[in-house]
């Protein structure tokens, strides 16, 4: 889609940065109790960091290759990760993207026995009715370059990042349990980076997952982060697009920020759906 031929990348510090938090694959060559599948193909097929050692060597990359799980947030870090690759010049392009396949069940009964899954199957982020959320698998990908050199090269541009920023929840009430603070937080601090005001945000594409603990408290650290100063006839547009296609888990912030570029080039937010009453 970028338009770039892959057998022009070979030898180029171009880095790979991929999310993944799942080894469902690993699990299933285990259960099946077959030595014979335990060779070298097992080996390099189960490992995350081939994930994005693959994709480097499959096009001669030989910039940084790195695979990252932050759980649900790892896509988008492997995004910031090659953002501040980009800056520092250890690369002058980068792939980023998570994904996210469901081989086998025993998440399904895991997330279950913690209550964490809705009974139907869907995400209802911020609705009421909000009981968990609906796993969902794929995958997907970015080609990042800083905007100078993607100009001089004669690129189709589809958006700009104009500034990124993580950290952690630190003390919750539970190692699962989001800190609002800490959402406020780190919101600030992306926006510090890119030097914004809240009042120049217009939308937010959420994490919005569809849980009656943690969709509160992101609702609320945007309405502090973003909130003040905010004229009346300008509200913040927030909508999740696991409404959509269900929690891609590593792959979902990914999904997210496809989902956003989108909608700038559009000019129009995709339908947030299963929302009826506010929680």
């Amino acid at each position: 889609h970028a338009g770039l031929a892959p057998d022009s990348l070979s030898t180029t510090p171009t880095g790979v940065y991929i999310g993944q938090c799942s080894n469902d694959y690993a699990v299933l060559m285990h259960r099946s109790g077959d030595a014979a599948l335990l060779d070298s193909h097992f080996t390099s097929g189960v490992a995350h960091s081939v994930t994005s050692g693959r994709i480097s060597y499959l096009l001669g990359l030989q910039g940084p290759s790195l695979t990252i799980d932050t759980a649900c947030s790892s896509s988008l870090v492997a995004v910031h990760l090659a953002c501040q690759a980009l800056r520092s010049r250890e690369c002058r392009m980068a792939l980023a993207g998570g994904v996210n396949l469901m081989l086998s069940e025993d998440l399904f009964i895991a997330f279950s026995h913690s209550r964490m899954l809705a009974r139907d199957g869907r995400c209802k982020a911020f609705d009421a009715a909000a009981d968990g959320f609906g796993r969902g698998e794929g995958c997907g990908m970015v080609v990042l370059k800083r905007l100078g050199d993607a100009q001089a090269d004669g690129d189709r541009i589809l958006a700009v990042i104009r500034g990124s920023a993580v950290n952690q929840d630190g003390p919750s009430s539970g190692l699962t349990a989001p800190n609002g603070p800490a959402q406020d937080a780190v919101i600030r601090a992306a926006l510090a980076q890119a030097r914004l005001a809240p009042a120049d945000i217009d939308g937010v594409e959420a994490h919005g997952t569809g849980t009656s603990l943690g969709d509160p408290i992101e609702l609320q650290a945007l309405g502090a982060a973003l909130g003040a100063g905010r004229a009346a006839d300008r509200p913040l547009l927030v909508s999740s697009c696991k409404t959509n296609f269900g929690h891609l888990e590593a792959a979902a912030g990914l999904v997210g920020v496809a989902r956003t570029v989108a909608s700038l080039r559009r000019g129009q937010v995709p339908p947030h759906l299963h929302w009826n009453t506010p929680n």
